[in-house]
């Protein structure tokens, strides 16, 4: 059946109700895979890692575009706070309800109906291809552009974008402070050194890398914020002979892990002017995570998604933008960064495939219990997709 937009709202639904935590995306995996069968898709598969991956055929001989979205979504928290059950792909008021119905079920069915209905239309082939882990940092689409099983000229990524065209965004690493004491019972304090007597100082330098001129015209400027504190041993009456600082930096493309470190690093030396206090060591390292896919492959991961800004004035955004145009109104859509971050930064970050994001929905409902998709929005948007494919392709010289 050719793909339409009924089509795609009852396809979003049923995803909704499968729970897609990352690493547990077998489910909603294969349930893509036979959306896709039952579209006519040229290809479709799961590769080694857990991604879902269709091809549609086009007329032949132009570029390749690649649309994608991931498979798995973020926790939904307290099931009784939702207006709506967050698993039940209610449709009320104009809406899709539920975890995932913008980020990004919604968006992920509206793209893979979208490219069904352009088989044998579009100058070069579409693939369309749905991650694991892109919650986690990315490692599907990561291994999915590193084993070379797809070839895109393009990518366009369906994270929310409220219709616009977005060309980039910051990066995010996550880092880790451990500060170190000697543990004792808390009694005689004078026995230990308590690792948190040192924690004001590595707050303040986590301030510290605020107020750096670092800075992006588009992008705007980095940010880092400590996000937790973790204290070992747990037990109240011991003194700590360890503390974890958690930071989250969101860094401008171009650092690597080992440049933020020294970084942070730097800025916690300037803290302690007469040098760390005896008794007391301070180690910066990149987090990392041991994360399983759904097929069983593992991976030490370092949780750092690269960031990435594309030209505004590549052919590509400027056809992308003139062919989306501006919903209720006139002119092109307005390009512009997101203020999270999306699998773009493997594609174009570091793998140098130019991407871009397009996507119906508002951001302020992502990872909310209120989270929903406005379908008229959602109509619009699957509609420009039959225009916004074929002019990217001509873009690239698939005229």
């Amino acid at each position: 059946m050719p793909g339409d937009f009924d089509g795609a709202v009852r396809f979003a639904q049923d995803l909704i109700r499968i729970p897609s935590l990352p690493g547990d995306e077998s489910r909603v995996a294969k349930r893509v895979v036979q959306e896709y069968e039952a579209l006519g898709f040229a290809e479709a598969y799961t590769d080694d890692f857990g991604n879902a991956i269709g091809v549609v055929r086009g007329a032949g001989g132009g570029p390749t575009v690649m649309l994608s979205c991931h498979l798995d979504i973020v926790a939904a928290g307290d099931e009784a706070e939702w207006e709506h059950p967050p698993f039940g792909g209610v449709v009320e008021d104009g809406f899709l309800h539920g975890r995932g119905a913008m980020d990004i079920k919604g968006p992920l069915a509206i793209q893979t109906h979208a490219a069904a209905a352009l088989a044998g239309q579009t100058p070069g082939d579409v693939i369309v291809a749905h991650t694991v882990l892109e919650e986690r940092g990315g490692l599907g689409m990561k291994h999915l552009i590193e084993s070379g099983a797809v070839k895109p000229d393009l990518v366009i990524i369906g994270e929310s974008t409220d219709g616009d065209i977005a060309i980039g965004h910051r990066g995010r690493a996550e880092l880790e402070v451990v500060l170190r004491g000697v543990a004792g019972h808390a009694s005689a304090p004078e026995r230990a050194h308590n690792a948190l007597d040192i924690l004001p100082g590595v707050l303040a330098a986590v301030q510290d890398l605020n107020a750096s001129d670092a800075r992006d015209p588009t992008l705007g400027a980095a940010s880092a914020v400590t996000t937790g504190v973790e204290v070992r041993p747990e037990s109240r009456n011991v003194i700590p002979d360890e503390v974890v600082v958690v930071v989250d930096w969101r860094i401008l493309p171009g650092l690597t892990g080992k440049e933020l470190v020294a970084m942070l690093d730097a800025k916690i030396q300037g803290r302690f002017p007469g040098g760390i206090p005896d008794g007391f060591e301070i180690e910066v390292r990149g987090a990392t995570e041991l994360q399983t896919t759904w097929t069983g492959f593992t991976e030490e991961k370092v949780l750092h998604t690269p960031g990435f800004l594309v030209d505004a004035d590549h052919p590509a955004v400027l056809a992308a933008s003139a062919a989306v145009g501006t919903r209720g109104g006139e002119g092109p859509a307005t390009i512009s960064p997101w203020t999270f971050a999306t699998d773009g930064g493997w594609t174009c970050g570091v793998f140098d495939i130019p991407s871009f994001g397009f996507a119906p929905g508002q951001e302020r409902y992502a990872h909310t219990n209120t989270e929903r998709l406005n379908l008229d929005e959602a109509e619009w948007a699957f509609q420009r997709y039959q225009q916004l494919i074929p002019a990217v392709q001509e873009a690239l010289g698939g005229a």
